[in-house]
């Protein structure tokens, strides 16, 4: 298999939620500690970034333009130009102890945010839903640190994972897309990183971001790994796929909490990688408001 290379010359802090733009042929993806949305161009390799008042934890593209934008106090709708129009709702966590993390659109463009519990001490973050009438809905809540949030093409499930419990769940979904019981899908043990952001398939494989991993691993419906993407650094934080294609793995990577030591051994922490697939992704949809 070709190895993953640097998309190009950049390197961030805590690069997250890389988004593919088919209409754009464009990659966009969060720079959460910067507190940035960045725009690269596949074609004119134009860099453009968007700063904003808080940390975006997730966003979404927005049918129409702009984004969704979960920031630590509260999901908003924005402008692409990075301006506030409206917001959605208050952070429903504590936005002092626990920032968003993890979202994105479901398969009816609908916008997913999870939040991440800094303090630790007990599974105090949760899942919520903005739907298409801007209706928030709290969906899952005992998580440490969401993350892994994507849909089956078929709408039966819903994937996500919680990173410091090191555990990926699925969630049978209704005709109505409520969620059923979660299910545990897999567990990892030492030394094999643990599940960050993923992204689905074509063929309805997961593909999962293993920090402190030094690869992304490919598990199929059932949870048994089928391949897995070796990388020079340690921590992928999500993977997405685009491309003409959508054949193009686009993994983005952190250097937070390295060492000077760490960083200058490992100079490619927080850059994101690229890398030919032979299958395709699932299309992924803007976020749609009536």
């Amino acid at each position: 298999m070709t190895q993953p290379t640097p998309l190009f010359d950049y390197t961030g802090h805590l690069p997250e939620c890389p988004i593919w733009s088919g209409e754009e042929q464009a990659l966009y993806w969060t720079d959460i500690l910067q507190r940035e949305i960045h725009r690269y161009d596949i074609a004119s390799g134009g860099h453009r970034v968007v700063s904003f008042p808080e940390e975006v934890g997730c966003f979404a593209l927005r049918r129409g333009g702009g984004f969704i934008v979960a920031m630590r106090s509260a999901i908003w709708l924005a402008d692409a130009d990075g301006t506030l129009r409206q917001k959605v709702c208050d952070n429903p966590s504590n936005p002092q102890l626990a920032r968003f993390n993890d979202g994105g659109t479901d398969r009816d463009g609908r916008f997913y945010a999870g939040t991440f519990w800094a303090p630790g001490d007990y599974n105090g973050a949760l899942l919520v839903r903005v739907d298409n009438r801007l209706k928030v809905s709290v969906i899952q809540c005992d998580i440490h640190g969401a993350n892994g949030l994507a849909f089956s093409a078929d709408k039966k499930w819903m994937y996500t994972s919680d990173t410091p419990n090191a555990v990926i769940y699925r969630t049978p979904l209704g005709a109505d897309g409520e969620p059923g019981a979660r299910q545990v899908f897999r567990r990892f043990g030492p030394g094999e990183g643990i599940p960050d952001g993923a992204a689905v398939d074509e063929e309805g494989c997961y593909w999962s971001a293993l920090y402190d991993g030094w690869r992304v691993a490919r598990f199929s419906p059932e949870g048994e790994q089928l391949a897995e993407i070796r990388l020079p650094v340690r921590c992928p934080t999500m993977v997405c796929f685009g491309g003409a294609d959508r054949k193009t793995l686009y993994i983005t990577t952190t250097r937070e909490n390295m060492s000077a030591e760490e960083v200058a051994e490992y100079p490619l922490s927080g850059a994101i990688f690229t890398l030919p697939v032979t299958v395709a992704g699932m299309k992924t949809l803007p976020f749609i408001a009536d």
